[in-house]
């Protein structure tokens, strides 16, 4: 029990500096695109679309890679190295780069971001719904502190950015350097039926969830609903800090927002396992669809910024149910062995394919039709979606709702 405690924490503050060095340089990315480095919101859509691209394209690799090491840490020891230089790289690479060339800049970011943080939370994430499974702790409880981490960077991202964008940027490398050397103190051991049982698989067993067809219908659900959000979620601190007399007060408010946001969400994810568990999987992937879809149309129709604020909000009661019923549903419907695969091609990879088709056309959207009467489209495409979903999505059996049940051991690919 004191081991796994000991796990739980560790693996709690790694996730809650990864998620401090990630929001510390990201959270405000799209105003730091528009704003510092003058793009508009075609050429923002571009560069969303490279980073989605570039992800898109580890993701596979990261998951077959996870599921065949099993609870080694190579990945980890990848990730946490390439974090130590984001500070260095914004401020010396990547911002030059777009000014001097948007194409260009494009690629070289998306190349890092992809690596580092857009495919590396989903390997990062599957890893510790691993380890969590093995040492019997709930995971949405350590994914929590990522949502503290996030919210303690963004706090203050707006009022550092208004002074001067580097100061968070060297603020992300100093949390990087803190998540480095928690993650040299994590040491998993595997058994060797648990290296067996990795190292078992191999393609064919990969390919064999593509005939699978809850696997396609899962896939849709993606495509369809959460894709969405994230495309949504792009541009939206520029639509904020429209609505008020400055941008420089929008940006300082977004940064309050978005940090009680996430506070809120952490909470929620604390939550989330309980009512995951209660209602079922697929039930906690309906009810997030439904409230993604509520909250998108809502940010087009309400007026001022209390409104839009209190669309934004309600993000913390959907991404924590969302995110646990994923896992939940993946692991009660499929092989674990494949668990990472499943996470990181089936959910990750999934939405960043749908993230590069829909962010040039949110994009253009934004310029053509204003922010309000997109986000109306948006919430329509995520409703019908959801809707679809009732009927093709799994219904997991009743026993496999609990912690580490080891779901589904039995279902070997053929």
């Amino acid at each position: 029990m004191r081991h796994s405690k000991s796990m739980y924490w560790k693996l709690s503050a790694y996730f809650f500096f990864f998620f401090f060095t990630w929001s510390a340089s990201y959270s405000l990315f799209s105003i730091w695109l528009g704003q510092e480095i003058s793009l508009n919101g075609a050429e923002t859509g571009i560069i969303f679309t490279v980073n989605a691209i570039f992800a898109l394209c580890m993701q596979p690799l990261y998951g077959y890679i996870s599921d065949k090491i099993g609870l080694k840490k190579h990945i980890l020891f990848l990730i946490s190295g390439l974090l130590l230089l984001v500070g260095p790289f914004y401020i010396f690479i990547y911002g030059p780069l777009l000014q001097y060339n948007v194409f260009l800049g494009a690629v070289v970011g998306g190349l890092y971001l992809g690596v580092s943080f857009l495919a590396g939370i989903g390997a990062i994430e599957s890893y510790v719904e691993k380890v969590s499974r093995k040492y019997a702790f709930e995971y949405g409880k350590s994914r929590m502190w990522g949502s503290l981490g996030w919210a303690a960077a963004t706090f203050f991202a707006g009022q550092f950015f208004n002074i001067n964008p580097n100061i968070n940027f060297w603020i992300a490398s100093v949390s990087a350097i803190v998540l480095f050397i928690i993650m040299m103190t994590i040491k998993v051991k595997m058994t060797e039926s648990e290296m067996e049982r990795a190292e078992s698989i191999n393609f064919k067993q990969v390919g064999n969830l593509f005939a699978n067809k809850h696997f396609w219908f899962f896939i849709l659900y993606v495509l369809g609903v959460t894709c969405i959000y994230n495309v949504y979620d792009q541009q939206f601190p520029i639509y904020f800090s429209s609505t008020f007399s400055s941008t420089a007060l929008g940006n300082q408010v977004y940064g309050y927002l978005n940090s009680f946001q996430v506070f809120l969400e952490a909470g929620m994810m604390f939550l989330a396992p309980f009512i995951v568990n209660k209602t079922g999987a697929k039930k906690g992937l309906i009810l997030a669809g439904f409230l993604m879809a509520f909250r998108i149309m809502g940010s087009g129709l309400v007026i001022g910024p209390y409104g839009i604020s209190a669309m934004k909000l309600i993000h913390a009661l959907e991404l924590p149910i969302m995110l646990i019923s994923v896992f939940k549903y993946l692991a009660a419907n499929f092989d674990t062995r494949l668990s990472s695969i499943l996470y990181l091609v089936g959910f990750q990879f999934t939405s960043q394919v749908g993230a590069s088709i829909f962010s040039p056309i949110a994009g253009t959207l934004y310029d053509i039709r204003g922010f309000s009467n997109t986000y109306v489209l948006m919430g329509i495409f995520v409703f019908a979606f959801t809707t679809i979903s009732i009927f093709t999505l799994k219904r997991e059996p009743k026993n496999l709702n609990k912690l580490d049940p080891k779901p589904n051991s039995h279902i070997e690919p053929a």
